[in-house]
């Protein structure tokens, strides 16, 4: 797909979140485009439902398929398997992040932490569907250092219950941060704190 497609696009199916997931969504992307989401089985999220934008706020709706032999369910815990509730914040932050990358940011992005987070459920193996809706509260552009900052309210619902309200989550996408030759050392071949 076009990039000018794909920052007009309002849904994204799985085979398309995993073709960005590998960096082949987008055929002509711009010159500091890095962004990723993670591959499985990392990447929380099987389709975004619904992607909107109203000036420096938005929307989003996302769904997870539970999977019986999903690898959590394996080792967390054994004789009773939950889904991290980490996870479910990490689908969060997978998600607002894609968000900042669809309304323009250039670069590659990370999670910046979260105000609160309240679990009052969990999921299970027999469990069907996660739902994420995700409130944009702040959208910020930052075209003097390439930066996107995105924030958002976030409910997680399983098979239509709430069970995990994420406040002031934030992600954000930045340029000349990739590790493209890994594991080679090189420039960004070692963490730490941030720079900027």
């Amino acid at each position: 797909m076009k990039y000018a497609a794909f920052i007009e696009k309002r849904r994204f199916s799985f085979e398309e979140l995993l073709a960005f997931s590998y960096g082949r969504l987008i055929e002509d992307p711009p010159e500091t485009f890095d962004a990723r989401l993670p591959a499985p089985p990392f990447l929380m999220v099987d389709r975004i439902i619904s992607i909107e934008k109203n000036g420096n706020r938005g929307k989003m709706i996302a769904e997870q398929d539970i999977r019986l032999d999903a690898w959590y369910f394996q080792c967390h815990f054994p004789g009773d398997p939950v889904q991290p509730g980490c996870l479910c914040v990490d689908a969060v932050w997978q998600l607002v992040g894609f968000y900042a990358v669809w309304c323009g940011s250039l670069g590659a992005g990370r999670a910046l932490g979260c105000q609160e987070v309240v679990f009052s459920g969990q999921i299970r193996p027999h469990n069907k569907i996660a739902r994420f809706e995700i409130d944009i509260v702040r959208f910020s552009d930052l075209k003097q250092t390439g930066t996107g900052i995105a924030v958002a309210d976030a409910a997680v619902f399983i098979d239509d219950e709430l069970i995990t309200t994420v406040k002031k989550a934030r992600a954000g996408i930045f340029k000349g941060i990739t590790y493209r030759d890994y594991p080679h050392r090189s420039a960004n071949a070692m963490g730490g704190a941030s720079k900027e």
